[in-house]
């Protein structure tokens, strides 16, 4: 099959090739930070697989050194000028973590760099998780006013337990891919050529696997161990719409745009 790109526009490329639905995030200079059109897009293009039977796996990644950083804080102004509200941008970020889980078809992550924000949620809404030896997950939210979103704690905590969800989402650190994979969060680490070299294999060896008992054994792995995430997205959606509204938010973002420290309320 000849490869065909589309919605280029919308701040990633999705290119059939062959079975293999390859999905990448193409905002390098702004190290693949989501806009609310990119979220909405991805999603659209995750659910539409469900109605694709030609495509048998999906490889999502970001171009150039990072996965994904989150939401595009420089964006949000343009987005709320155009109508985009709070509750429109959170709907968009559930929507496409759930378009992920619920994919009928095994989802591999290639994490190169940075997965952070909603990031770290869209790397562990897959099915399979490869990462670079300088990759890394960081919920940055408690940094700029806000709480973790994508449904990442209850993915983390699902997979690696509290103490690290809880120490994740209330201190802001990093957590190198080597600590992820120690943690059972991801499935290894590689190097750069190795990294390409493990997602190709897995995403071929799937591609030529039988369709319909992938989909099954993927549904009922995720129902054996997302159980909380509806009910953590539905929390997240809450408490993030009252915290992007925040003062603490509006000093969080200003902040990181002008590279100081923030000064939260007292």
């Amino acid at each position: 099959m000849t490869n065909t790109e589309t919605a280029v526009a919308q701040g990633f490329t999705a290119v059939h090739d062959g079975r293999v639905l390859r999905i990448t995030i193409t905002k390098p200079k702004r190290m693949n930070a989501l806009d609310y059109d990119t979220m909405v897009g991805l999603g659209d293009t995750f659910l539409a697989v469900a109605n694709d039977p030609s495509v048998r796996a999906v490889v999502l990644t970001g171009e150039g050194k990072a996965f994904c950083t989150g939401a595009d804080l420089a964006a949000s102004a343009e987005a709320a000028a155009r109508g985009v509200t709070p509750e429109m941008t959170m709907d968009a970020a559930n929507r496409v973590v759930k378009a992920i889980v619920d994919c009928p078809v095994p989802v591999i992550a290639r994490v190169k760099g940075a997965a952070a924000g909603v990031g770290v949620g869209l790397a562990l809404a897959a099915d399979l998780v490869y990462a670079s030896a300088d990759a890394y997950l960081l919920l940055a939210f408690i940094n700029i006013g806000l709480m973790p979103d994508g449904g990442a704690a209850a993915m983390i905590a699902a997979a690696a337990g509290r103490p690290l969800a809880n120490e994740m989402a209330l201190l802001g650190e990093r957590l190198s891919a080597q600590a992820a994979k120690d943690a059972n969060l991801i499935n290894d680490v590689l190097s750069d050529e190795d990294l390409d070299a493990k997602v190709e294999a897995a995403a071929e060896k799937i591609a030529n696997g039988p369709r319909r008992a992938l989909e099954l054994t993927k549904a009922a792995l995720n129902s054996a161990t997302l159980t909380q995430l509806d009910g953590s997205l539905a929390a997240e959606k809450v408490g993030q719409i009252e915290l992007l509204q925040s003062p603490d938010f509006a000093e969080g973002a200003m902040a990181m745009l002008t590279k100081r420290k923030a000064v939260f309320a007292e």
